[in-house]
């Protein structure tokens, strides 16, 4: 993807300066709130992205839309229209999240499932995932229903593929070869 390591740059230094004025928790939430809503808005991603729009008329967008967000992130929108950046604001914010996480040691875990966790089924993936990371965990579920049963658990760059789907793969594999 364009624009992945000036992104993670950009990220870094972002935290550092956050950090250093023990900020980071706060950009953090500004970050998270920025990924969301660019995500969840295809008009707003659309914008951002458009080579026709004016950067200036971006930065004037995100600050009506960012308003309420912190200073260091408000100055982050102006670095970026200064660099000709405003199109990477979504993967920064995500790289952010990312390095923030690792920094306060936090891992994210996404478990894909046939059907939403219950609470207990919940509860039994923490208790594993707690045995494969010393860090604190989130959860996030992703409902697949093409899985059809089991789940698949990703914890950092190690994947466990228990679903149904996977084990009739294997199964029909085994029965072309013989």
């Amino acid at each position: 993807m364009a624009g992945t390591r000036a992104a993670a740059r950009y990220a870094k230094a972002l935290l550092s300066l956050a950090s250093d004025k023990g900020l980071a928790e706060v950009v953090n939430s500004d970050m998270t709130l920025i990924a969301a809503t660019i995500e969840t808005s295809h008009d707003l991603n659309e914008t951002l992205l458009s080579p026709v729009v004016n950067a200036t008329d971006k930065n004037s967008v995100l600050g009506l839309i960012f308003k309420d967000v912190n200073a260091l992130t408000s100055n982050l929108f102006d670095l970026l229209l200064t660099n000709n950046r405003i199109p990477i604001l979504f993967q920064i914010a995500v790289a952010y999240n990312k390095q923030y996480n690792t920094q306060i040691g936090r891992e994210q875990v996404t478990v894909t499932t046939a059907t939403a966790l219950t609470p207990e089924l919940e509860a039994k993936v923490l208790a594993k995932v707690k045995s494969l990371t010393p860090n604190k965990v989130i959860i996030e579920n992703i409902i697949d229903e093409n899985i059809i049963g089991g789940f698949v658990l990703r914890v950092g760059d190690v994947e466990y593929n228990a679903s149904v789907a996977n084990q009739l793969t294997k199964l029909k594999r085994e029965l072309t070869l013989n």
